[in-house]
């Protein structure tokens, strides 16, 4: 399918001919980065940190201080994790931050090993950046802090050290992410380097984030609890145990859509306007569920409801693939989910 796009945006390209120029182009990827980007990273390593101060006051899983901060950093880290490419990719920094799907519990079991050792690695800040990427980052944090079984395994000292481990590998990612999309930024801006040799290569690697988000959005937030119409599965929702699955789904639509509408801007026959009614809509359909978690899906009226916010995205995706790449002169090509 996406080979099948791909040909289709080339053809649509020349007959086209309304692709961005230079200029254009140029005067495009500056404001991705500086209106996009930068501001999103700042963000995600100011509430890294806020969230590892609250867990050195308050590390109990039970603590609303804790869950609030913990709530507000993934966020962050949500309206940011289609930008898979740079700085976030370095050493591994977006599967610390980030590792999901397990498809085979692996957090859960990495997090009880370390629990029933009482492994002193936990306060090393350059050991714990050794232990498995399942121990890490924000999705153990949400078993430590929402699990019936592993928030309240072993002794209750230990589970506070590993909290605040986790808490302080996540500021240590966070921060140096945002540190080295400082520099990374020039390198987007001002092509003819080692990485991207002109506009054409930068405008297709952000082209290619928002495919990215686009489809993991769809395919993997929403397409995973839904399973099959026989077999649904709640279960393998995003975060369902801390009831998040919803919100993520709408947080990166919204940074999705601020994307959208930047790379849009002067399309021809109302892109940026349809962009902006199909984004609007799954914020507006999405706020109407009543289910938060996607544990709805069982049942064939609330598992129409998410198809029909999963269609809405595929809708996002297509008009992009087909659309938004001849207006910016790139293929629809493949992302960073895509295999060989």
């Amino acid at each position: 399918m996406n080979r099948l796009l791909a040909v289709v945006a080339l053809v649509l390209m020349m007959f086209a001919g309304v692709s961005a120029s230079a200029l254009e182009k140029t005067d495009l990827v500056t404001r991705v980065v500086d209106d996009h980007v930068l501001p999103r990273m700042a963000e995600l390593a100011e509430t890294a940190v806020a969230l590892e101060d609250v867990a050195e006051g308050a590390c109990a899983g039970d603590s609303d201080a804790l869950r609030s901060a913990w709530g507000a950093a993934f966020d962050a880290w949500i309206a940011v994790s289609h930008l898979r490419f740079g700085p976030s990719e370095v050493d591994n920094r977006a599967f610390a931050l980030a590792f999901w799907p397990d498809t085979r519990g692996k957090t859960p079991k990495a997090l009880m090993q370390l629990i029933g050792k009482s492994d002193p690695v936990v306060r090393d800040a350059e050991g714990f950046a050794e232990v498995s990427i399942a121990a890490q980052g924000y999705y153990a944090l949400e078993f430590l802090l929402f699990d019936p079984k592993v928030s309240m395994a072993g002794d209750a000292e230990y589970r506070c050290d590993l909290v605040q481990a986790i808490a302080r590998n996540i500021a240590l990612n966070a921060t140096a992410i945002h540190a080295d999309w400082q520099a990374y930024a020039d390198v987007l801006k001002v092509p003819g380097n080692d990485i991207y040799r002109s506009e054409d290569e930068v405008v297709q690697e952000v082209f290619k984030a928002l495919g990215t988000g686009l489809q993991f959005t769809a395919d993997t937030r929403l397409g995973r609890p839904l399973g099959t119409f026989e077999r649904p599965r709640p279960r393998r929702a995003e975060l369902w145990r801390s009831q998040r699955s919803l919100r993520h789904v709408l947080v990166a639509s919204e940074s999705l859509a601020e994307l959208a509408d930047i790379l849009s801007e002067g399309g021809t026959e109302g892109l940026q306007q349809r962009l902006r009614d199909g984004f609007a809509y799954v914020q507006e359909h999405g706020a109407g569920l009543d289910d938060p978690a996607f544990q709805g899906v069982s049942d064939p009226v609330g598992r129409l409801k998410v198809e029909i916010l999963k269609l809405s995205l595929d809708d996002m995706r297509e008009i992009a693939a087909l659309e938004l790449s001849v207006h910016l002169g790139v293929t629809a090509g493949f992302n960073a989910l895509d295999g060989d």
